[in-house]
């Protein structure tokens, strides 16, 4: 008896109807948005916005980002989906398809320190068409200087590449947003985890 390849073992992309319906005009809800924390979840509300691009610095149009990150007070939901008690789910997903600059986007709160670290972070999980595996990251804090500094992970970077991992505070007129790009190949590449 003969099989054919699975979806894990074929180039995608198969998230877009499944996974950001909403971002590409399907009619249902979605399970995860890029909504991680309701108006009412404890901690300073931010926006964590950028761009994903491809080896020859072209946005890509097509790209799932997925979060996960703990609450303010550095701990993590144990029901991401179920955010009626506190306002936060702690796991958010957004497609870069439908936005005009091909970007992805994340109302969230900033994250409290974990207790196996010493910096806030986001982590993150890139999908993307040509991509058999996906690639794992993580996002830090530029105003947060002096904890990145005794972050044993954010240190084991060289230090030439630590700033692929850092997002930079900028203060808009809607609220305090955190701006990182996301480079899978290049002089500028992120920096992606072995997990």
């Amino acid at each position: 008896m003969a099989y054919g390849e699975t979806p894990s073992q074929t180039v995608g992309p198969y998230f877009a109807y499944g996974l950001t319906a909403g971002q590409y005009g399907y009619d249902f809800t979605d399970i995860v948005t890029p909504t991680v924390a309701g108006p009412d979840a404890k901690g300073e509300h931010i926006r964590i916005t950028g761009t994903v691009f491809d080896g020859e610095n072209n946005p890509v149009n097509d790209a799932m980002i997925e979060i996960w990150q703990a609450d303010a007070d550095g701990v993590y939901s144990e029901k991401p989906i179920d955010v009626a008690d506190t306002g936060f789910r702690g796991l958010g997903r957004c497609g870069t398809g439908t936005d005009a600059n091909n970007r992805f986007w994340f109302d969230t709160i900033k994250p409290g320190v974990v207790e196996d670290a010493k910096a806030p972070f986001v982590n993150v999980i890139v999908f993307m068409r040509g991509m058999l595996v996906h690639a794992f990251t993580r996002f830090y804090f530029d105003d947060e200087a002096e904890l990145n500094a005794q972050d044993a992970v954010l240190q084991s970077v060289p230090a030439e590449r630590r700033n692929s991992l850092v997002a930079k505070r900028i203060e808009t007129p809607t609220g305090i947003e955190y701006q990182i790009d996301i480079h899978m190949q290049g002089d500028a590449e992120t920096v992606f985890f072995d997990v």
